[in-house]
């Protein structure tokens, strides 16, 4: 049987429906207000659903920030994970690395505005488990490009992870800076552009196994 939950004179969800319910409630108002504004009444609010029934979900505020937290750094690395696979020409993968960073910041393609500001922007940095998540996001993000460069050009593992935080670290604050800059030009040519400025850097390192042109 389907597990439910029921909040007073109101339908019941499966647990998982309302899980979910009480997370995008949760986002709405961390975005909007920082994690230090928040309160668990609003999230209850936002929900439509008492106290009680967002306390048998999660048992404070940091759970429900850690459990955001883990959704959407699971995506971002899923997004680059995908970028990197769904090509062999190194050319297309700077270009799907780069979209997949602005289309996470951006949010329009899952109506999830605002989200990446929980993992690049959260007001709870000096919590050890928001930066362990952070931290781990931002590595393995960055191990995920070095693991390319480093098969595709042969250089080591420090200086592939050297180039690996360079290219994901540029996504990152390009991305945000054009969001925040309020897209002064369309996301396409936003990744056209730093898709040239990074190809014509790497580029310039040989193929393992073939001369340098």
């Amino acid at each position: 049987m389907t597990e439910t939950v029921e909040g007073s004179g109101r339908a019941r969800l499966p647990r998982s429906a309302r899980r979910k319910q009480l997370l995008a409630a949760a986002q709405e108002v961390f975005v909007s207000n920082g994690y230090h504004a928040a309160a668990m009444d609003d999230i209850a609010v936002r929900a439509g659903v008492s106290k009680p029934v967002l306390y048998q979900h999660f048992p404070g505020k940091l759970d429900l920030y850690l459990a955001l937290l883990d959704t959407h750094a699971e995506e971002l690395l899923s997004r680059v994970r995908t970028a990197l696979a769904a090509t062999e020409d190194n050319r297309d993968r700077i270009h799907n690395v780069m979209t997949a960073y602005f289309d996470f910041v951006d949010g329009a393609d899952r109506g999830d505005e605002g989200a990446f500001r929980l993992i690049f922007e959260s007001d709870l940095g000096n919590e050890p488990a928001v930066r362990e998540r952070v931290d781990r996001v931002a590595r393995l993000t960055m191990q995920a490009v070095a693991e390319t460069v480093a098969a595709d050009t042969g250089l080591s593992r420090p200086q592939a992870e050297l180039l690996g935080a360079a290219l994901t670290g540029a996504a990152q604050i390009t991305a945000t800076w054009w969001l925040d800059a309020d897209r002064p030009v369309s996301k396409a040519e936003a990744i056209r552009l730093m898709e040239t400025l990074q190809w014509r850097g790497i580029s310039h390192f040989p193929l393992a196994g073939k001369p340098e042109s």
